[in-house]
This record gives structure tokens, sequence and C-alpha cells, in this order.
């Protein structure tokens, strides 16, 4: 029951002011309270974002990379009859199967994930248990970041909203900050990029699983509605650790690709997934200890850098110094992330030229032009250095339609993208 009291009082300094109070019974506060909590969360979680009530129900069939165990069965808090589930195993073929193997448990390899580093040297030779969770760690910085990754991430599971244009960042590159940023980007991205066929040091892994890895890391950003860089960021995590590890488990693939995507949300979201939703994305396959244990083994590979430079980067400055047509952006956007998914040719290029060459492919598709003087002297890019990059990359473009996975082109055929997905390819390219 609420009464609504008001009392006129005058105030020598300012006149009568009418002061109005409300009353209300416990009762009633506790159930305007409890709808006011219902209404925050319909307006602040994403319908895709469920946090722990997202056990009870299921609105997607899930895409598992691993293998699941006796164990991890038991522990499922769902009944068969209302679930769905879709088991891939990341098999030698392009396309996803599942190959079931019940002498796989999860508990088998508690001394380590990773055996070997690239130099052959061990990373951890020591067992890790649930007891003992921080013990074996000697740097204090690391005892620490671990210790605050055991809890969720945050207790709200928002999520952030979808990429605004990547021309409204106008703060991040303001005109007179342009050069001074792209000329730390350009040494920045020498020393955080990951080493071409570094899939040789993974017996178990080829570059068939990595397409497949990645492209369920695009369905995992689209339902979650998280930032592109958060994307991008994660398979440089991706790569990077392979390329500073060795013998990497075929099991184990899926789980490092969540980490990444973990790790990555931690830096660019401001709301980022809860620890609980990253279970949720594999089934179950992993654990919350399987995680916060990789989330280790990667930082320690990265060496805490995780502010590397992305393609997303260096087209978000492209478009500042040059503006371009949402057509245009949204094109160039698509085809930088195809690139992801092909580890050859695009790792033996640096970021920069392949954000140049999506960007040049897009403004020839769109309009017919190539790369602009404007971008020829910001960059100190010609033509000339663009074009084995941007050949490889229109190939790419032209085999989109067809490729095995399609998570990428079906992104971009919605309306947010301009459905530029659908945007037939030119036939040739005619440069210098």
């Amino acid at each position: 029951m609420m009464t609504l009291t008001c009392v006129r009082k005058r105030f020598p300094a300012v006149g009568d002011i009418t002061i109005c109070r409300l009353k209300c019974s416990d009762e009633t506060l506790n159930l305007s309270s409890s709808a006011q909590l219902r209404h925050n969360s319909k307006e602040n979680i994403p319908p895709s974002s469920k946090g722990d009530a997202s056990q009870a129900q299921r609105p997607k069939q899930r895409t598992v990379l691993g293998v699941l165990s006796e164990n991890q069965q038991q522990r499922r808090s769902v009944s068969k009859g209302e679930r769905f589930s879709r088991h891939s195993s990341v098999s030698g073929s392009s396309q996803r199967g599942c190959t079931s193997s019940s002498g796989f448990d999860v508990y088998v390899e508690e001394a380590c994930e990773v055996v070997l580093s690239a130099s052959g040297q061990e990373i951890v030779s020591e067992s890790y248990h649930r007891e003992t969770e921080t013990a074996g760690l000697q740097n204090t910085d690391m005892r620490l970041l671990l210790g605050l990754s055991s809890s969720p991430c945050q207790e709200s599971s928002m999520q952030s909203e979808i990429d605004d244009s990547l021309l409204s960042d106008e703060d991040l590159f303001a005109s007179e900050y342009t050069e001074d940023i792209h000329h730390h980007l350009r040494e920045s991205e020498m020393k955080l990029r990951a080493k071409p066929g570094h899939l040789k040091n993974h017996p178990e892994i080829t570059s068939d699983m990595r397409v497949v890895l990645v492209d369920w890391m695009v369905e995992v950003v689209q339902e979650y509605n998280l930032r592109l860089e958060t994307l991008h960021l994660a398979v440089n995590y991706l790569d990077r650790f392979l390329s500073g590890t060795a013998l990497v488990q075929r099991a184990k693939l899926q789980l490092v690709g969540t980490t990444a995507l973990l790790i990555a949300s931690k830096y660019e979201e401001i709301y980022p997934p809860r620890l609980n939703d990253f279970v949720y994305i594999t089934d179950s396959t992993y654990t919350k200890w399987q995680l916060i244990r990789m989330e280790h083994f990667i930082l320690k590979v990265l060496a805490f850098k995780m502010a590397a430079p992305t393609m997303n980067q260096f087209l978000r400055l492209f478009m500042t110094v040059h503006p371009v047509s949402a057509n245009t952006e949204n094109l160039a956007l698509y085809v930088a992330e195809l690139s992801l998914m092909e580890i050859e040719p695009f790792l033996h290029y640096t970021s920069s030229i392949v954000a140049a060459a999506a960007f040049c492919l897009a403004l020839y598709t769109v309009t017919e032009s190539l790369w602009p003087d404007s971008l020829s002297n910001f960059t100190a890019y010609t033509m000339a250095d663009i074009g084995p990059c941007l050949n490889e990359l229109h190939q790419l473009f032209v085999r989109a339609e067809n490729h095995p996975q399609q998570a990428i082109t079906k992104k971009y055929k919605s309306s947010k993208y301009c459905h530029v997905s659908r945007i037939t390819p030119p036939d040739t390219l005619l440069f210098p």
C-alpha cells in the first residue's frame, strides 16, 4: 500500500517549497524491487546471455569441438530429454564430425596442459590440485591474476552493446594523434604477431581444425554481442599461443580457443561474459578449473602482452584518415574477418598489410577505386606493397560463398552490415 503525503514549508532564502514523501509497506516495496530488477535484467542482458539460467533452458544447439568424458556427462544438470547437443570433434577434414572416446577423462592430464615450449623446454612440470590452486605459482603478479580470474568476471552478465560505426570513435583517433597512433601500431605489430607455420609444432592439429575453431569463435562473439575487436584479439592470442608452444593435443584446441575469448573479452569488453558462460558455450566439455588453468598458461606464454594491434584497429584508423561509405566500410570488415580463418598465406603478412588490402579490395569492389593517395602518404604503402596480399584476399573473397564454414558470410548478410556478403566480388583486379 502506497501513501503520498505533501507538506508545504516556507524557507527564508527560497520561499515556499512543497515536500512530498512516498510511503509504502514492506510487502509493496519488495514486489516493486523485484519488478525493477526484472526490468533492469531485460534491459541490460541480451537474450543470448543466459548465465546460470542457461543451464535450465537451451534455445539452440551447441557446437562442441572436444570429446566428453563419462564424468563430464554425469555432471550435466539437465536431463537428456530437455537438451540438444551437437558434438563435433575437430578432425582432419574441414567438416564437423564426432569421434567418441570413452577413455578420455578430463582429470587424466592434471600434470600440465602444454607439455613443451617451441624450444623444447617444459613450461609446467608440477601437478596442479584444487586445494592448492595458486601454490605452484612463483610470480606474485601471476598469483594475483589467477586469483582474480578464479571468480566470475562480473556479478552482472550484461554484455557490451553492438559495435558502433568504425568512424564513431573520434576521441581515440583524433586527427592530431593519428600519425602517432599509426607509428605505435606499426612498431607493436612486428613484436606481437604469430609465426607462420606454427602448426608444424602440433602434430595433432591441422589447419582445417583451426578453421572450424575460428568459425565457432565467430558464432560465440555474435551470440554474446561482443565487440569485433574481441574476436580479432582472441584469434591473435590463439595463434601466438600456438606459436610459442608445442604438442598441444587436439582435444584441448577448443579449450585454447575458448580461453583466448575469455581473456580477450576481459581486456576489451565493459561487461565480459562470466566464467559460467564460457563453460556453457562448450556444452560443459571443459570445467571452470580447466579454463582457469589454461588462462594461466596462455598469459604466461604471451608474457601478459595483451595489447596486440589487429586488422580491426588499422581499418578504423584508415577510415578515419579516408572516410568511406557504409557499404565499403562493412565490406572491408567482411573480407578482413574472412582472412582470420586462413593461416596460409595471411600469417605471412602483417596486420596493417592485410587491413590495407581489405580496405583496397572493398573500395575497388564498391567504387572501382584503388588505394587512395591520402592513405598511400599516411602509411607509406604503395600498390606494389599491397598487391600480393590483395590478390590472395580477392581469391578468398571469391571462394567465400562456397566455403564449408559459413558463420562469417551469414553474419555479414544481415542488415546490420548492409548485406555486404551478398555483393558479387569483381572477377579480376586491374591495378598497376
